[in-house]
């Protein structure tokens, strides 16, 4: 699959709150972390590790955010590697890292824009500029 393909299925899988859909991308032992995870279920520190944990995490997220969509903006692809950029339901820019072995994700990140940039994810200007 494609990274095109691959981040067409991860997002029609999130537009549908369709977890089973999203988890069949992760390898059973996949290790995902996020800073959304670290708030939610605070004990995690942001680190989720197995398909279980992460369902556990996600199934969460769905609760708490009911209108959860995302919008591709680009995909990024490197070896094994791929970056899906895209826009949630609040118009944020978000980037997901993800490291993919066989086709399916063994290693993630979700990465938000930083405090410094401003909120459509324009980076911050360079004061001593």
């Amino acid at each position: 699959m494609t990274g095109w393909e691959f981040a067409r299925e991860w997002c029609a899988a999130w537009n549908a709150h369709d977890l089973d859909r999203v988890l069949a991308l992760f390898h059973d032992d996949v290790v995902f972390s996020s800073p959304l995870a670290a708030a939610m279920l605070p004990d995690t520190a942001g680190r989720i590790e197995g398909k279980a944990a992460l369902r556990t995490y996600w199934t969460e997220g769905l609760r708490r955010i009911p209108d959860l969509h995302f919008t591709i903006e680009a995909v990024f692809e490197g070896v094994e590697t791929l970056v899906i950029q895209y826009r949630n339901q609040k118009d944020a820019l978000v980037s997901e890292v993800l490291v993919r072995e066989q086709g399916r994700v063994r290693w993630g990140a979700g990465c938000y824009i930083s405090d410094a940039a401003d909120p459509n994810g324009k980076a911050p200007r360079d004061e001593a500029a």
